[in-house]
């Protein structure tokens, strides 16, 4: 982990605002309940529990021009970013307890923002079951949290590809999406076009976890940042069903130890998004607890000592 890896923020966003179902503004509670803060602490982190952001609540409204809820996705974007660049600034890791995935707009454009006036090189991890790169002219949902990263990279709204200060936030070859295996039509194009490096589930399938993680943090250096986006719905539904969007076929168990870890083993990661977890669909906050023990492992957790 970078130094400030040693010192902790928490910041729940509790809403579900960019979301096609609702529940995900419970997410942040769930992970305090399956002991979070508490797993942290014991592996010698200083943890700080920031609490809950407050923003507009969902007025669960049809898409307006193309976006669902526009406005109060904005609203919430622009206090994360404030909120996760004052915890950069001072040499804090910000991890983001979500919240839907559009959240992962102000997340990121804080980190890239706190990169460039560092002048540090950004590396982004999405981990999750898509690609998330939609528009409002090729989605008829206008949901946002299926277009974080397509706003990122300087295709949406202007109030949300502009948050970070600069057109695109994130340059797509900063970006490796690892465990993809649901892309609409149109959505394909795009990522083709823009060149997104994207690990799906068949290159998994085919060459194995281990060799795309190696290949996913290639060429990063002690000047890197790496930030990890992780959606829940990357895992497998049998293993974590308590998210709105599942797709079968996701990374297993064991994959997913092994990608945290290898995450770990880097010693690069300096924020990290917990995103749609949705404690509804859950049972007896299993998905919860899973989610923890995952994290524990990105932060070093492993059966034996290693040297």
């Amino acid at each position: 982990m970078t130094g400030k890896a040693n010192s902790i923020s928490l910041i729940g966003a509790p809403t579900d605002i960019g979301a096609g179902a609702r529940g995900a503004s419970m997410g942040p509670e769930a992970l305090r309940v399956a002991g979070l803060p508490q797993a942290l602490a014991a592996r010698g982190l200083n943890v700080v529990d920031r609490g809950n952001l407050s923003g507009p609540l969902n007025p669960w409204q049809p898409p307006h021009d193309g976006y669902r809820h526009l406005a109060e996705v904005v609203a919430w974007n622009r206090a994360l970013m404030q909120a996760e660049l004052a915890e950069l600034e001072a040499d804090r890791m910000p991890i983001l307890l979500g919240g839907d995935h559009c959240l992962g707009i102000g997340s990121i454009s804080a980190v890239a923002r706190h990169c460039r006036e560092r002048g540090r090189k950004l590396r982004v991890f999405w981990l999750d079951a898509h690609a998330d790169f939609n528009t409002a002219e090729i989605t008829p949902s206008g949901n946002i949290h299926g277009m974080p990263v397509a706003c990122l990279c300087g295709r949406g709204p202007e109030a949300l590809i502009s948050l970070s200060g600069t057109v695109p936030a994130v340059a797509p070859d900063a970006i490796r999406q690892i465990g993809i295996r649901s892309v609409d039509p149109k959505e394909k194009r795009l990522v083709h076009d823009v060149g997104l490096d994207i690990y799906d589930m068949r290159y998994i399938d085919e060459v194995g976890m281990r060799r795309v993680m190696e290949e996913a943090l290639n060429g990063m250096d002690a000047d890197t940042h790496l930030h990890v986006s992780f959606d829940v719905d990357f895992l497998d539904p049998s293993i974590a069903p308590a998210v709105g969007t599942t797709v079968p076929g996701g990374p297993g168990y064991r994959e997913a130890q092994l990608c945290m870890e290898m995450i770990a083993d880097s010693g690069r990661a300096g924020s990290l998004d917990i995103m749609e977890l949705n404690p509804a669909l859950d049972e007896h906050n299993r998905t919860a607890e899973l989610v923890v023990d995952l994290v524990e492992s990105l932060f070093g957790k492993s059966t034996l000592m290693r040297a």
